[in-house]
């Protein structure tokens, strides 16, 4: 969800990310990953914007930050 909100492609991510295309691909296909690699991924998309929304009852989500406007 995080990716196609950005609307960023595998390689993309895993050039932000600086992990393979697989990996990306993998964490995709629900498979584990290792926890640092893990949050190297979600570093990566929070800092292209993302916002990681914890459960709340519907299941976890994303949104994209706001862009704040120039004062």
């Amino acid at each position: 969800m995080a990716r196609a909100a950005l609307q960023l492609g595998v390689r993309e991510v895993a050039a932000l990310a600086q992990v393979s295309p697989n990996t990306i691909a993998r964490l995709e296909r629900g498979e584990t990953l290792q926890p640092r690699t893990l949050d190297t991924i979600r570093s990566a998309l929070e800092a292209a914007g993302v916002i990681f929304v914890p459960e709340n009852g519907e299941g976890p989500g994303v949104r994209l930050r706001k862009e704040r406007s120039a004062a």
